[in-house]
């Protein structure tokens, strides 16, 4: 029995009962029986969507106790269409395929009634060789006649039915899209954390390194040699600062056995803008304002997006156009600026297309305290903008 909120039944039990309301006045010409029969057809027409199957049940009661009855062709029968409709629309497998065997079935008796039974009881027979074509004529055209609009009714309903299918189909395909592609960002998202947290373990470890060597030296010059120890002492302040800032980018995962690496660095831009160049990028790199000093973890931070920035330019950019970058520094940090021109069939940048790049690009930023916005612009242009705040440079 398939599950329909309130609002539906109540809506059928009303239709059903207009419908009985337009019946009464042709009904009540053939006295009770046909009264009876309407409030049958009617009660058929109430449940059709709660209960198809007892439509369909309702429906052959009421039609073959007409027909024992032997009762006219009444307005109360259209009921019939919309109980076949139902079946095919709303019913289950095997009440479906009841609905269109009651189709044929119902077709033939109803044929069989109206055009053998009625005139053989209204004319007490059929005399001579006419009457008897007459009523093969009239057989023929009542069979096709009534199986045409039976089955059609039956047919409306299954395509009603295929439509709502579809539809659901497409409906679960865009949430289990939706749910793959948040469940892909936050993969992608975890990764970039990963890679950060390696990034930054190799940074700390060197600063504490430092820090201890210089402590240690201190330590054994107080006594000699005063001055020597000051300035270890201002050498571990600047590597501690620096330190504490590159702690605050971690992330809670740490990396277990992987092989350490050097970590580029602002210095190491101008070896990957040759890079780029020679894979056919035409880079104009531009540079205003005065360089500050940033930690070793937001120098990662700015060129893991420049990086970033650059490969998805030469991936789904227009590379016969320059692509722009520009860094402008002022006393709270660098803005980044980083504009190509967008190929005709570039995907967007929230598409699948970029689920490596800009969630990584973003979640860099923030961890280093910055922002990042990527958009593709209605002039063919992707503009790629970010903002990294400076922060106390340590001493090699």
């Amino acid at each position: 029995m398939p599950r329909i909120s309130r609002a539906k039944l109540t809506t059928d039990i009303v239709l059903a009962a207009v419908f009985a309301l337009a019946c009464v006045p042709f009904a009540v010409l053939g006295g009770w029986p046909d009264l009876v029969l309407l409030v049958v057809f009617a009660a058929a027409l109430a449940v059709r969507r709660y209960s198809p199957a007892w439509s369909l049940g309702l429906a052959w009661a009421a039609a073959l106790a007409q027909m024992l009855m032997l009762r006219d062709l009444q307005l109360y029968d259209a009921a019939v269409f919309g109980v076949l409709y139902s079946t095919a629309a709303h019913g289950g497998r095997l009440v479906k395929w009841l609905g269109l065997a009651s189709a044929g079935l119902g077709a033939l008796l109803a044929t069989g009634y109206l055009a053998v039974v009625k005139p053989l009881i209204d004319n007490a027979g059929f005399t001579g060789s006419q009457d008897t074509i007459g009523m093969l004529m009239l057989t023929l055209v009542l069979f096709v006649a009534s199986i045409a609009v039976l089955v059609l009714s039956w047919t409306a309903g299954l395509l009603v039915r295929s439509v709502r299918d579809t539809r659901e189909v497409r409906r679960r395909e865009e949430v289990a899209n939706r749910e793959r592609e948040l469940v892909e960002y936050r993969y992608v998202v975890e990764q970039e954390r990963n890679r950060i947290a390696r990034d930054m373990h190799d940074v700390v470890a060197h600063s504490l390194a430092v820090v201890i060597a210089q402590a240690d030296g201190a330590r054994f010059a107080a006594s000699s040699r005063p001055e020597a120890a000051v300035e270890a002492l201002g050498t571990i302040a600047g590597v501690a600062r620096g330190a504490l800032g590159d702690v605050r980018l971690l992330l809670a995962e740490l990396r277990h056995d992987e092989a350490g690496a050097p970590q580029p660095v602002l210095d190491d831009l101008d070896g990957l803008l040759d890079q780029v160049r020679a894979a056919g990028l035409d880079v104009h790199f531009t540079e205003t304002g005065q360089r500050l000093p940033l930690g070793t973890g937001h120098q990662i931070a700015v060129y893991r997006i420049v990086q970033e920035g650059l490969t998805n330019a030469l991936r789904h950019g227009d590379v016969t156009e320059p692509v722009r970058l520009e860094f402008r520094w002022d006393a709270d940090g660098v803005a980044i600026a980083l504009v190509n021109a967008r190929r005709a069939d570039a995907p967007a940048p929230e598409s699948h297309a970029f689920r490596h790049g800009i969630p990584g690009m973003r979640e860099r930023a923030q961890l280093a305290g910055g922002t990042l916005q990527a958009e593709a612009g209605d002039d063919g242009m992707f503009r790629l903008a970010a903002r990294i705040p400076a922060q106390a440079g340590r001493p090699a």
